[in-house]
C-alpha cells in the first residue's frame, strides 16, 4: 500500500486529503510547523481516524526536508505547505519567498537526491496569472462576468506574476514543472481558485467563504454584533470546489501521474459553482434568515475582480469533475460552523 506524505498535512485541505487516505488505511506522513489556527484541532480530528505519522518542522530548513523525505521514504507527495494570504506577503516578502519559493526548491531537491521514484502535486494558485491580461470584464449588478471566457479561465493564459505572493507561488510553480523536464521527477501542479469545506478555519486575509459564513453566524446568533468588512465592491467572482472534490482529483492525480507529468492544470469548481461575494451574502440570508450589515472597505493590492477556473483540461485528462454543487457546498460549511 503506498505511503503519502503531506506538507502542511494540518491545514485545511491537508487534513481532507489525509482524512480520506487514513480512512482507506494508507499510512500518512504529516509534515507541518503548526502554526496556523487550527492545525491543532485537525490533527485531533486525524488522530480520531487512524495513525498518522506527524513530524513538526519548517519547509524553510532544507537540511530538516531532506531527513524527512530520507527517514520516510513515501511514495507520492502532497505539497501544500506554504504562506497563503496576499496581504501577508505583501508585509513580509521575504518570508513569503522563503517560505513558497525557496521552501519548495528543499523539497524538490530532497525529492531529488533521496526518492525520485516518488511523485509530487503541487497546490499553486489562479494569482500567477495576475491581472488576467485579455480578460474582458462586465460589470453586473450583483456580480462581473467575462463574455471572453464563457466557460473561465484556461491554461493558456498568460502567466502574469503580481505582488509577492503571487510571485512566490508562480516561482515555485515553475520550479516543480522544471524538476520534471530536467530531472524527470514525476510532478504535477495545480493552480487553485476557492476551495473550501468543514475543518477550514478561515481569517479574514484567507478562506473567505468560510470567514463570510462564521460572520454570518455571528450575526445570527448575536444581533448586535458589528457589521464585518469587505474589499472592495462585492462584485468580484470566483468559483468554489468543495474540499471533497478536490481531495478526488489529487488522488486521481497521483494515480494517474505519469498521463499529467510536467503539466500545470487549472483546478476549481468551473463557472456552474462561481460566485461573488454579494451572490454568496443572498444565500447566506435566505438560508440564515437575517440581513447581514457589512461595510466596504478599498479594493486589495492586485485583487483580481474575475477569476473562473476552466477545468475542461484536468476533466479531460483525469475524467474528474466536481460533484458538490456550491448550495450544498455552503450548507454543510455552515452546518460544521454551528456545532464547533
Amino acid at each position: 500500500m503506498k505511503k503519502f506524505l503531506i506538507t502542511g498535512g494540518c491545514g485545511f485541505f491537508g487534513a481532507n486529503l489525509a482524512a480520506r487516505l487514513l480512512e482507506r488505511g494508507h499510512p500518512v506522513v504529516l509534515f507541518d510547523n503548526m502554526s496556523r489556527e487550527g492545525a491543532e484541532p485537525n490533527l485531533a480530528w486525524l488522530r480520531s481516524l487512524g495513525k498518522p505519522e506527524v513530524h513538526t518542522g519548517d519547509i524553510r530548513d532544507a537540511a530538516r526536508v531532506a531527513d524527512l523525505l530520507r527517514e520516510t521514504r513515501p511514495d507520492a507527495v502532497f505539497h501544500l505547505a506554504g504562506q497563503v494570504a496576499m496581504t501577508t506577503s505583501v508585509k513580509s516578502p521575504v518570508d513569503d519567498f522563503l517560505i513558497n519559493a525557496a521552501g519548495t526548491v528543499n523539497l524538490l531537491e530532497a525529492l531529488r537526491q533521496h526518492r525520485p521514484e516518488a511523485s509530487l502535486v503541487y497546490s499553486s494558485t489562479n494569482k500567477v496569472y495576475g491581472a488576467l491580461q485579455g480578460v474582458q470584464l462586465v460589470e453586473e449588478a450583483r456580480r462581473y462576468s467575462s463574455p471572453s471566457h464563457p466557460r473561465g479561465v484556461g491554461e493558456d493564459q498568460p502567466l502574469d506574476f503580481r505582488t509577492p505572493y503571487g510571485c512566490s507561488k508562480g516561482a515555485a510553480d515553475q520550479y516543480v514543472l522544471e524538476y520534471a523536464r530536467t530531472y524527470g521527477l514525476r510532478t504535477a501542479v495545480f493552480r487553485h481558485s476557492t476551495i473550501y469545506g468543514c475543518h477550514q478555519h478561515s481569517t479574514f486575509d484567507q478562506g473567505w467563504v468560510g470567514w463570510f459564513c462564521r460572520q454570518a453566524l455571528e450575526q445570527k446568533v448575536r444581533p448586535g454584533a458589528p457589521a464585518f468588512t469587505i474589499s472592495g465592491d462585492g462584485k468580484q467572482v470566483r468559483d468554489l470546489l468543495y474540499a471533497d472534490d478536490a481531495v478526488d482529483c489529487y488522488l486521481l492525480a497521483e494515480e494517474r501521474i505519469e498521463a499529467i507529468r510536467g503539466r500545470a492544470f487549472n483546478l476549481g469548481g468551473g463557472m456552474a459553482n462561481s460566485s461573488s461575494l454579494l451572490e454568496l451574502f443572498d444565500h447566506l440570508e435566505q438560508a440564515l434568515g437575517i440581513r447581514l450589515r457589512y461595510e466596504k472597505l478599498p479594493w486589495r493590492h492586485e485583487d483580481q475582480r474575475f477569476f473562473v477556473a476552466d477545468v475542461a483540461a484536468i476533466s479531460t485528462a483525469l475524467g474528474w469533475s466536481p460533484k458538490v454543487g456550491k448550495i450544498v457546498g455552503v450548507e454543510r460549511v455552515l452546518g460544521w460552523a454551528q456545532i464547533r
